[in-house]
This record gives C-alpha cells, structure tokens and sequence, in this order.
C-alpha cells in the first residue's frame, strides 16, 4: 500500500474490535499502527491492531494475535489534529538524533524496516470531535 492508502487501513480497525468482542476479548489499549517497512515514495507495510492481555488462539483471516518485540523505546504524545503528526514525528527524530539516540532500523532496497515503530491512537473521536484535541502516542524502538 502507499501513503495514501492508509485510512483504509485505519478503517479496519472497528473489525478488529468487533471479531475481539466477538470473543469476549476486552482490550488492553487503544488501537495502534505498526509500521514495518517505510518508504514514502512507494509503500509502506504496516499493520493495525489492539493490545490484548490474552493470546489469540484462533486466526480470522487477516486478525492474528503477536507480541511486540520489548527493548527501549523513545515515546511522546502528540496532541493536536492528524495532518501536524507528520511534524511532530520529524522533531522526535530530530531530538532523538541531537542525543545521538539510534533507531532500531535498517535501510533495504523496500525501504526503511523498523524493528518497532507504533503509532497508538487513546483518543475516541466519537467522544472528542474537536481533531485538535486528538492524542497520539508515537514509540520508537532504538537501537541496542
């Protein structure tokens, strides 16, 4: 998928709570992306997803349980409308790399792999309709 696919991504994320529900599965936090491989000139792989405190033992199609790979992580939350998180990402890069703090990522020939890069969105926009009051959750796995 491309950049511009990525709110039909983000529209799958009600599946996920509804086949979670379905089983009687509350979840642990807010809906999430993950991003796997960047590149922004041609795609990305990403995927969508909910904690859980349980494993899944059963696999629906594309909805598959997994874990998140552990390590340490730089983390801030952005409050304000979707269209400035792209600002926001730039200056945790910027910060992080003014600490001299290295990404856990590698350059392939698909584009930039992350081993853990995780947008996480707690705010409901049924509850906040206001976008400038929206708050996402940026982590980035560095570098061991």
């Amino acid at each position: 998928m491309t950049v511009k696919d990525l709110g039909s991504v983000a529209d799958r994320i009600p599946e996920i709570f509804g086949w979670l529900g379905a089983r009687g599965i509350i979840p642990a936090g807010p809906p999430f992306f993950r991003y796997h491989v960047i590149d922004t000139e041609r795609q990305l792989l990403v995927e969508a997803g909910v904690p859980v405190a349980s494993a899944l033992d059963a696999d629906d199609g594309d909805i598959r349980g997994g874990t998140l790979p552990a390590g340490r992580f730089a983390v801030m939350t952005h409050t304000g409308a979707p269209e400035t998180l792209m600002a926001a990402t730039a200056a945790l890069l910027e910060w992080a790399e003014t600490r001299g703090l290295a990404w856990d990522v590698s350059q392939t020939d698909a584009g930039e792999r992350w081993g853990c890069r995780l947008e996480s969105y707690p705010t409901d926009p049924a509850e906040q309709p206001d976008t400038g009051k929206w708050q996402t959750e940026l982590a980035f796995r560095l570098a061991e």
